[in-house]
């Protein structure tokens, strides 16, 4: 297939890019800053991206008294001769030439950029081709997620590799990360490349929701039936028409430990005496210490502290805030069903999660539960993977699982990420099969040492100098994603980078629509499934 050509080579180097003039029928603006292009060498083809324009001239004396309202004639005649364009390209894969990339399947695709071109080498458009040949067809694990900026043509996200590590999606609000979330979350199931654990704090995964634009787009339960379930903190939502979710979520105190608390330190406005006064009250009471704290009337609060040598005062403060997570609708003394671990059970047969929180929609609600119950399923995942590692048998091994947090920066912030079970998973690099896909708007608030962790990260407009530096931590090629990553629009606009793609590649996302609807559920309407029954069968 025959590229279109944009210029040639004129200069460059490994470390700061290749230098193209641009042809005089080229105008720099048909082009964009991250478009993908490629660059044709004698023995080999590079896949790469632009990162800067400039314009210049030939004789500098054209600038001392410069046209003014010269016909087009005029500037036809002075283009590419004294004016002319050109453009900074950073080339990240390359692989040898060959016929309709004979040698793709014997290389595994495209490698790693070792070298450069000699002068003259053409800089060309990337045609469909091209795409294909570095991010792969759409099928099996790969899964179209938006197309280029400046074509029409799916490019796919690997999704497999998406899952092995964690995973960010970033942008100022308004950018549309939700929907992109939406996106991911239902290829991962429509590929089977894992099970996911939703944590939706705003109820937007579940079922219908309207968009900025008025129009009403469907949830997850609504597209995949039966294969999602929706757990709710909120006992009212578990009647709702339409909105019935399969068990609501009780908390019991004896579940809450002591990092729950502590990471709920500025919601509650805990003095930093209050961790020494968990701790002395969890190596008493265990398991119980939070109901024992509370059940304290004044003598047994003295005799505690005289007996460990707590401070009274801070004791005596740390029940008054605590008693803010007992008035909680969904905590009580002991959950009458054990209904996390239904959840991990649900999760061993493929099904996947959303817990939504309703009307519990605070950061106190949000942060407690969430840490909890990712903890417990975590521990779970962990004995399976032990026991796995020991029977070496395929039935042991559990299916990988995908987490999925918003505000995660509450989570994951240098003093959080440490103790809370959030920040464990983020650096263990699954090595128990759960990984985390984080949502924020403020990545600046995340740790370094999390953000360096992520694999893939996908990311919208971002405005904060801070931001825009969080993101790119320990990226390489930062000057240069930098500049794709500040030309993006703020509506759907994104830039995807790290572990599932082969190289960063500027993107619209997918419409989330009917036909998207259609081709992730294969034309077919799973609202009509008898969806009790399926939740019997799971059960017995």
């Amino acid at each position: 297939m025959q590229r279109q050509r944009l210029g040639v080579i004129t200069d460059g180097a490994f470390n700061a890019g290749l230098t193209a003039r641009l042809d005089p029928g080229c105008s720099t603006e048909r082009l964009r800053i991250g478009e993908f292009v490629v660059v044709e060498g004698l023995e080999n083809t590079y896949f790469s991206m632009i990162s800067d324009m400039q314009l210049r001239v030939a004789d500098p004396t054209l600038l001392a008294d410069p046209p003014r309202g010269a016909s087009s004639f005029v500037m036809n005649s002075l283009a590419g001769t004294s004016t002319y364009a050109t453009v900074q390209v950073k080339p990240m894969l390359m692989m040898p030439k060959g016929d309709e990339f004979a040698f793709l399947e014997d290389l595994g695709g495209p490698q790693p950029v070792r070298t450069i071109p000699m002068h003259f080498a053409v800089l060309c458009e990337a045609n469909e081709a091209d795409f294909g040949a570095v991010f792969g067809r759409e099928g099996g694990k790969n899964f179209a997620i938006g197309t280029p900026l400046t074509m029409d043509l799916p490019v796919c996200l690997q999704l497999e590799r998406f899952v092995e590590r964690s995973s960010g999606i970033f942008g100022q609000s308004g950018t549309g990360k939700s929907f992109l979330a939406r996106i991911l979350l239902a290829g991962i199931i429509h590929t089977g490349a894992a099970v996911n654990l939703i944590f939706d704090m705003h109820n937007e995964y579940a079922f219908d929701v309207q968009s900025e634009d008025g129009v009403w787009v469907r949830g997850l339960r609504q597209l995949f039936g039966s294969r999602v379930m929706v757990y709710s903190l909120d006992k009212e939502a578990a009647t709702r028409p339409g909105r019935s979710v399969d068990a609501v979520l009780r908390i019991g105190l004896n579940q809450i430990k002591s990092e729950d608390i502590l990471l709920l330190s500025d919601e509650l406005d805990l003095t930093s005496t209050a961790g020494t006064v968990v701790g002395l009250l969890e190596d008493r009471y265990g398991d119980e210490w939070l109901r024992r704290l509370l059940d304290m009337d004044r003598s047994s609060l003295e005799a505690f502290c005289a007996e460990t040598g707590a401070h009274q005062g801070a004791t005596e403060a740390l029940q008054r805030k605590l008693r803010e997570v007992k008035r909680q609708e969904y905590v009580v003394e002991h959950a009458p069903a054990d209904a996390i671990r239904d959840m991990i059970g649900a999760l061993e047969q493929g099904k996947h999660i959303i817990l939504q929180f309703g009307r519990h929609n605070r950061l106190l609600d949000y942060m407690l539960v969430a840490n909890i119950v990712s903890r417990l399923v975590r521990n779970s995942y962990r004995a399976k993977v032990e026991r796995y590692e020991e029977t070496k048998d395929a039935a042991d091994r559990p299916r990988p699982l995908v987490i999925t947090i918003e505000e995660a920066h509450k989570f994951l912030n240098p003093a959080a990420a440490r103790q809370t079970t959030f920040g464990i998973i983020a650096r263990e690099l699954r090595k128990f099969l759960v990984t985390l896909m984080i949502i924020d708007q403020r990545p600046s608030g995340i740790d370094p040492e999390v953000l360096s962790q992520l694999g893939t990260r996908v990311s919208g407009k971002l405005t904060e100098e801070s931001d825009i530096e969080a993101v790119l931590t320990g990226v390489g090629g930062r000057s240069f994603l930098r500049a794709a990553l500040e030309s993006l629009d703020t509506k759907q606009e994104v830039l995807v980078m790290g572990h599932a793609v082969p190289m960063p590649v500027q993107l619209r996302s997918r419409r989330y629509d009917e036909a998207f609807y259609r081709a992730v559920t294969g034309g077919k309407d799973p609202t009509q499934r008898d969806h009790k029954k399926d939740i019997l069968d799971l059960y017995g």
